[in-house]
């Protein structure tokens, strides 16, 4: 079958837009009619009539619908019209692109219908044999008039595939329950995020991919008023120009859902206010669904095949079809642009862009806490992605992962960047409010050289650049109340000028006549926008305060939230009181945490790693770009690196990374070797140096031990898997009586045991001689996952043929007796088998087994 020859049906509500739009006249006339704009007007196809439009489009297929004609004088009675102002706005967000196109600039409403009711219209030419079927719910009476439905939904004979899209989504309408009851299975439904939050929905926008997607799951398993969605046995939710969830249920087993995503732009990134808006964004998705499907039928693919490159075809053609808007010349220019279903070789977006992962369908909420989006599209673990980082740049380890930046702050940590992206939208809010007469108060909290005053303030100028002008007040060094008053009047001239002042005071907490004694005097600026000198009160205009704590190092600890002793959080809350703490914090309108390089939670802070390593490669390429060669490799030494990544603690954060490069010879180096980096007294100001260089030489170290190692195996594998009836040599006789080929298969084994415990989120660390070491004891889910992978590994060619599974009992139980040998003879040559530091809640319960 040709595509051409594909029939599709297109019915639904039904309108045309009456667009208009403004020219300034170039012409010059005496004429008086001659100096005004002139105004220009035109009758375009909306709701099903453009889905009609751009399927036909998109597919190249034969594409039924309802005819109606946009000539004005020819216009049916009961037509629904609505009116749309048109204006020029800049093509794309980029501060150098002057091109301009027409998008929509304000949407003015409906024209009333004299009979209540707008009209419905038939298919025209129905067929009811066709092979795809796509309606258009805009819940203006076509969901309740089966009159006017395609006759392909009515032969209950035949299940053509549906394309449902609902713009109000509802259970309770005819068409809904009727698809319900006849066409379930082999229908999708097509949902606009917006549209899905309208209807009392909570899901995230804007702040993170694994935000926005937890959300959603959460939402369609517990939320009543969507609960019929549930039961879809496909819907999409597209998000934006910039992403979508594709939600499977078939019945038979637990309903999977799956997020498509661009890397480098979240959920509304891409519209930015200056751009205006485009009506008819979730018909062109779905154009670009149908498209997939129809391919997909005439190539046979499978069915979740074709949605899965639908979806990515629609996420295409949403973005080009915003970005070509009405064209920049209305009456010339061609609508919708036939380029928006094509591809092209100097596209600015394609289809291999758009990643996508499984989200995790888990009602524990310590399991969704666990789930970053780099973690799933990696087969290696954190350590080795931030090995990559560091050695070959973020765009190369980073390429399917989401990354958040602000000005020069990039970040992929959802913790961070989703409190980062609260405090953009709140600064945003403030600075488009026309209303505000108080200032924004914002706090943030870290440990010392942890970023607290770069992150903000590369926020801040991501939100209006060339209005917000920075202060900074360190309260500590404050001697009198006179110092703060100074310091309004500073914030206030600049606000007279008509900028907006983002004002830090650093070590807010500090004392001042008494414990948090500054907090009392910010209260009234906070509420009320003014402060008070003598007699006189003195309003403080638009200002943005950023509160930094000095003593505190999260909110959590500033509030006495981690205060476990109820005698000691009441005498911590009674002085919290007392210098008005309470208040303080509820004149707050957000806070940031600001994560710095050192694991703030064993459990929960995994990504602390991530943020070493790519704080360190933007070292290096501002510091010493000339240990980077041509290709971008970073040349520096794997035990430096190591050591770098994995100690235990920055004593100063990202200051003491800073100072541990400056203060290594590297002005004439060719790479960064061990014998460059400071000597051991000095790196003590920064780390713990005795723990700097076991992860430094651990490679060494490991290596000086494996004859040892390898004997101490070897005896013991004998003992166990040959019984220790038979063994009447000494370990090291044992060791002698192997060829020189049989020890190095030996050697070769340990040298792999370090790689073997990350299978269990376990690492080796090297610890000096004579300190007592605990050795660990394996769970049984650890020793099976290892038992299993070394037999596979080595021990099927000695000791079987078959799989792991296929392997007698008896012999399981001497494979995992060898395991649990492991950590004594590592402990007996000073290695410490430890928690991976990065292993999340969920690996170190091993709970994905």
């Amino acid at each position: 079958m040709k595509i051409k020859d594909f029939n599709i049906v297109v019915s639904g509500d039904i309108c045309v837009n009456l667009l208009f739009w403004k020219i300034n006249n170039e012409y010059i006339s005496d004429l008086n009619w001659q100096q005004y704009p002139h105004l220009y007007s035109r009758l375009s196809e909306g709701e099903a009539l453009l889905l009609a439009k751009f399927v036909s489009l998109s597919t190249g297929a034969n594409v039924i619908s309802p005819e109606i004609s946009c000539d004005r004088e020819h216009l049916p009675e009961g037509l629904l019209s609505s009116t749309i102002e048109l204006g020029l706005f800049p093509t794309t967000s980029k501060y150098k692109d002057k091109s301009r196109v027409y998008r929509v600039k304000e949407f003015l409403g409906f024209t009333e219908i004299p009979f209540g009711a707008p009209g419905l219209f038939p298919v025209a030419d129905d067929d009811e044999n066709a092979d795809l079927v796509i309606l258009d719910d805009e819940n203006n009476g076509f969901n309740n008039n089966d009159e006017f439905w395609p006759s392909a939904l009515k032969n209950l004979n035949r299940h053509p595939a549906i394309i449902y899209k609902m713009d109000n989504p509802s259970s309770s309408s005819k068409l809904w329950k009727y698809l319900e009851k006849f066409h379930m299975k082999n229908t999708i439904v097509v949902i606009n995020g917006d549209d899905l939050r309208s209807k009392e929905v909570n899901i995230s926008k804007n702040l993170s991919w694994e935000r926005t997607a937890l959300d959603f799951v959460w939402q369609i398993k517990n939320n009543p008023s969507i609960a019929f969605l549930s039961r879809c046995s496909r819907l999409i939710i597209p998000l934006g120009l910039e992403g979508a969830i594709y939600y499977r249920n078939d019945g038979n087993a637990k309903a999977k859902s799956r997020l498509y995503f661009l890397t480098y732009a979240f959920e509304g990134d891409l519209i930015k206010g200056i751009q205006g808006k485009m009506y008819g964004l979730t018909s062109c998705f779905v154009a670009g669904l149908a498209k997939s499907l129809v391919l997909g039928k005439y190539k046979d693919d499978p069915i979740d095949k074709s949605i899965d490159d639908g979806i990515r075809e629609g996420i295409v053609a949403v973005q080009k079809y915003f970005r070509y808007g009405f064209g920049r010349n209305i009456v010339e220019s061609v609508f919708p642009s036939p380029l928006i279903f094509s591809e092209g070789k100097n596209d600015f977006i394609y289809k291999e862009y758009i990643q996508d992962v499984e989200i995790p369908n888990s009602n524990n909420t310590e399991c969704q806490s666990c789930w970053y989006i780099i973690k799933d599209k990696s087969s290696t673990n954190l350590a080795e992605i931030a090995y990559d980082i560091v050695k070959n740049g973020e765009e190369s380890a980073l390429k399917y992962i989401p990354i958040a930046q602000f000005g020069k702050l990039k970040t992929v940590d959802r913790d961070e960047f989703e409190a980062y992206k609260s405090i953009k939208n709140l600064m945003s809010e403030y600075v488009l409010s026309k209303n505000s007469i108080r200032p924004l108060s914002i706090a943030v909290f870290g440990t010392p050289g942890s970023g607290k005053s770069f992150g903000v303030t590369e926020v801040a100028s991501c939100v209006a650049p060339n209005l917000i002008e920075k202060l900074d007040f360190n309260l500590s060094q404050f001697r009198t109340l006179s110092d703060l008053i100074i310091s309004f009047h500073k914030i206030r001239d600049i606000s007279l000028i008509g900028k907006i002042p983002l004002v830090f005071f650093d070590e807010f907490d500090s004392t001042f006549e008494k414990k948090l004694g500054w907090l009392k005097y910010f209260l009234a600026p906070m509420q009320d926008g003014v402060f008070r000198e003598d007699n006189s009160v003195h309003p403080i205009g638009k200002a943005i305060f950023v509160f930094a704590g000095g003593t505190s190092s999260t909110f959590e600890e500033f509030c006495g939230g981690d205060i476990s002793d109820e005698t000691e959080y009441g005498k911590f809350l009674k002085e919290f009181q007392n210098a008005k703490g309470p208040d303080f914090i509820s004149r707050l309108r957000g806070y940031v945490n600001i994560l710095g390089l050192n694991q703030t939670d064993d459990q929960w802070d995994q990504l602390f790693i991530i943020r070493r390593a790519m704080l360190l490669r933007s070292l290096l390429e501002r510091k010493a770009p000339h240990l980077i060669n041509e290709r971008g490799e970073a040349q520096i030494d794997n035990g430096v690196l190591r050591a770098l990544l994995k100690i235990s603690r920055y004593k100063h954060e990202s200051r003491s990374m800073e100072a541990i490069l400056e203060m290594s010879r590297l002005t004439d180096a060719k790479k960064w070797e061990q014998s460059y980096l400071p000597p051991k007294d000095q790196l003590r100001l920064h780390v713990d140096e005795d723990e700097f260089t076991h992860h430094l030489m651990r490679d060494e170290f490991f290596n000086e031990k494996v004859e040892q190692l390898s004997e101490a195996f070897n005896y013991r594998y004998k003992l166990i898997f040959e019984g220790s009836d038979k063994m009447n040599l000494t370990p090291d006789g044992c060791w002698n009586s192997l060829s020189e080929d049989k020890r190095e298969f030996v050697r070769n084994n340990v040298r792999n045991i370090p790689d073997m415990l990350y299978k269990v989120y376990y690492d080796l660390i090297s610890v000096s001689e004579g300190k007592k070491i605990e050795a660990i004891e394996f769970t049984e889910k650890e020793l099976g996952i290892l038992a299993e992978a070394e037999y596979e590994r080595w021990l099927k060619k000695k000791i079987g043929n078959g799989s792991w599974t296929d392997l007698l009992d008896n012999s399981k139980i001497k494979v995992m007796d060898y395991i649990k040998c492991w950590p004594k003879i590592l402990a007996d040559a000073n290695f410490k088998i430890e928690r991976l530091k990065f292993a999340c809640y969920c690996e170190s319960h091993l709970k994905f087994v």
